[in-house]
């Protein structure tokens, strides 16, 4: 016997003749449910019927018949146009083909193990299959948050490697910037001083750039041709330096985007990025997307030694773990800068702390950065 609350309401739970009775006490207290507990196993001991207490419940609906639900009632609602697009995929190639005729009371830890192991033979990686099993356990929250599931089994993820990312050396952003004209090369120039998103630069409109305190305003975001907010819905604000600013004052409009087609319409992502492939087949360098320019920007500003808080809020990032990726970069930045030090008074280090300096300017840091080759 036992009495839990559950979002504010105290349940009474009683094990007997191998059956799990659980019921919500008509008292809303802990004493109110001790009472109620004392009450149903009295009448469970004496054989008294208790049908009254428990009414049989409805049969649960199927996964699939309830993702029907989840994504028209919720998902619609609640979620971005690509995140709609996403779970509306994953559920009809992959969740819904193995549990969609299950009932949700039905699913248990075995089959959710199953599954993982049918996606992994089939070849999906590891990070796939969690995106598939994140998805799977937001529905059957839902589930039970809307009364139709009791319990929610235990969803454990597959390990995955740490992400490795691709950035550029100073001498690389140079050789791309001349082999790039245009708008191309305006683009690429915000992208490698900003840590724009792609789809942040394509949305980028001149009412959005600040040419007196030389700030761009980062609030929307182009995806799958929708505009909305940014990937973390935060609003957030970066310094443009003086190159990236002449640059853009010597052609800022009124309004509309800054970097648009002839009929001030927003670009096409496919199109943008066979002319970043083809500016870097000119530099004979490899094939990057516009994501690297991204991880450039943080990458440049973490071997400078500027703070992964700092780095985080520049890049919108909604959680520091995500920053942390390039959080080696920074300690090797801090490192040597002290091994230098070390030299100067005729020392070499053995063991130095890693620290973080939030006052290192970062208008000053790209400045440099940049244009020089990192250390």
């Amino acid at each position: 016997m036992s009495i839990y609350k559950n979002k504010g309401k105290y349940w009474v739970s009683i094990y007997f003749a191998r059956r799990r009775f659980r019921k919500p006490s008509p008292d809303n207290t802990y004493t109110g449910a001790k009472a109620y507990e004392s009450l149903l196993m009295q009448k469970l001991v004496r054989g008294q019927p208790i049908i009254e207490e428990y009414k049989q419940k409805e049969a649960a609906p199927t996964f699939r018949d309830f993702t029907k639900k989840w994504l028209d009632v919720y998902v619609r609602t609640n979620n971005k146009y690509s995140e709609i697009l996403n779970k509306e995929s994953i559920l009809r190639a992959h969740l819904n083909p193995f549990f969609g005729d299950k009932p949700l009371d039905k699913i248990r830890g075995l089959d959710i193990e199953s599954y993982k192991a049918k996606k992994l033979q089939s070849g999906q990686a590891n990070k796939s299959v969690n995106n598939h099993l994140i998805i799977l356990s937001k529905c059957l929250k839902m589930a039970q948050e809307w009364g139709l599931l009791e319990n929610v089994p235990k969803i454990k993820l597959l390990k995955v490697q740490p992400q490795k990312f691709d950035f550029l050396t100073s001498e690389e952003c140079q050789l791309l910037l001349d082999n790039c004209d245009g708008m191309l090369k305006e683009m690429v120039l915000v992208g490698l001083k900003t840590g724009l998103r792609f789809g942040e630069l394509i949305a980028l409109e001149w009412s959005d750039v600040d040419f007196k305190s030389n700030l761009i305003t980062v609030q929307k975001s182009l995806s799958r041709g929708r505009l909305g907010s940014t990937k973390s819905n935060k609003i957030r604000y970066i310094p443009l330096l003086d190159d990236v600013s002449q640059m853009l004052k010597a052609r800022s409009k009124k309004r509309g985007v800054v970097f648009d087609r002839n009929d001030n319409q927003p670009l096409n992502p496919m199109l943008c990025l066979r002319w970043l492939h083809s500016a870097c087949r000119r530099a004979e360098m490899r094939k990057i997307g516009w994501h690297t320019l991204r991880h450039t920007f943080a990458s440049h500003l973490a071997q400078g030694g500027v703070s992964i808080v700092i780095i985080k809020e520049l890049l919108g990032h909604a959680d520091i773990k995500t920053t942390m990726r390039y959080s080696h970069l920074t300690a090797q930045a801090i490192r040597g800068a002290i091994e230098a030090l070390g030299m100067n008074f005729g020392h070499h280090l053995v063991t130095a702390p890693i620290i973080n300096d939030n006052n290192i300017l970062v208008s000053d840091l790209l400045e440099n950065k940049i244009s020089q080759k990192p250390q």
